[in-house]
């Protein structure tokens, strides 16, 4: 766990910013395991306002840089977004945005799309999955869910 990092939901002033770190962890991890299809629509979703305007964003900091971001949907109990930059892996940072967002959620579940890339961790965060993988306009998920 790194020192220096807190966690706290972002004012509208932050999303664009936020938004600029997913799109960069996403080209950087997650583009490679989608076709050119999918990249545009992962693109076009970050980029529409009314995706924008449904998501609770959190993002966490390592002192003043943004370095993480998970966002909730359907009043917390859908993650529609979890990036964390690719310096930061590894270091505790995606548990600490995920229990922030936990914490809020007010049902028995939470789901989430997977991307392949992100399964691993989702798992160790005691998700579970409910179907295998399917392909919507070009995006790869696994839907998961966690019983809360």
């Amino acid at each position: 766990m790194m020192q220096n990092i807190t966690v706290r939901e972002l004012e509208k002033e932050m999303e664009e910013e936020a938004l600029s770190l997913v799109w960069k962890v996403f080209n950087e991890y997650e583009s490679p395991d989608y076709t050119k299809e999918g990249i545009d629509e992962f693109y076009k979703c970050i980029h529409d306002i009314n995706f924008i305007t449904q998501l609770r964003l959190f993002g966490a900091f390592d002192r003043e840089k943004l370095i993480g971001v998970i966002a909730s949907r359907s009043e917390g109990t859908h993650i529609a977004l979890f990036f964390v930059d690719g310096k930061y892996h590894r270091q505790g940072i995606g548990r600490q945005l995920f229990q922030t967002l936990r914490k809020e959620c007010h049902s028995d579940r939470m789901t989430v799309n997977s991307s392949p890339y992100a399964t691993p961790v989702y798992h160790k965060l005691g998700f579970r999955d409910l179907d295998k993988e399917r392909v919507v306009n070009g995006l790869r998920f696994i839907p998961m869910e966690l019983r809360l």
